[in-house]
């Protein structure tokens, strides 16, 4: 089978040491992890934990089996790209002298960034988007000479009904 993106989304206790305990597992059955994003939920007791990583059928079915069995992980799932809406967070930073500042400008206007810093010499943007649409932003941006490059992992909510629920008893 070929090897495809797979995105996983689990909640977990909001609990030190949980994080740890994933990625090892992860690195135990040496499986790279392409992405991760965590954050808190609505439940202050409860993360979201989202994870992209490459993998085939068996290798989705086998991540998921094993991260089911750790105490901390409420509820884990393979989301279908499908039905979801993913994205990543953007910050880089830009030379902008006078001269090329005017480009660095059409860039934020035609990808829909945002300047959140600027000063004498450089500029610095944010954009939200698909990994594509950020890549495109960042070769655009090469010319004018990208000084740094700040990427969040992906992370990812289902499309209208489709909700990542708690699924273990307390």
């Amino acid at each position: 089978m070929e090897s495809a993106r797979l995105i996983l989304s689990m909640l977990v206790n909001n609990e030190s040491g949980v994080l740890t305990r994933i990625s090892g597992l992860f690195a135990r059955r040496g499986f790279n992890i392409d992405s991760l994003s965590v954050g808190e939920t609505q439940d202050s007791r409860v993360s979201r934990i989202t994870i992209q990583a490459a993998g085939d059928e068996y290798v989705r079915e086998q991540l998921v089996h094993q991260l089911e069995k750790l105490h901390d992980v409420l509820v884990v799932e393979a989301m279908d790209v499908s039905r979801i809406v993913a994205r990543e967070l953007l910050l880089v930073k830009v030379r902008a002298a006078p001269e090329t500042r005017g480009q660095a400008l059409d860039a934020v206007t035609v990808f829909r960034a945002k300047v959140i810093d600027l000063t004498p010499a450089t500029m610095t943007m944010e954009l939200t988007g698909e990994k594509t649409k950020l890549d495109a932003f960042i070769a655009f941006l090469e010319p004018l000479g990208v000084i740094e490059v700040c990427r969040t992992g992906v992370t990812a909510i289902g499309r209208g009904g489709y909700v990542l629920t708690n699924t273990k008893e307390e």
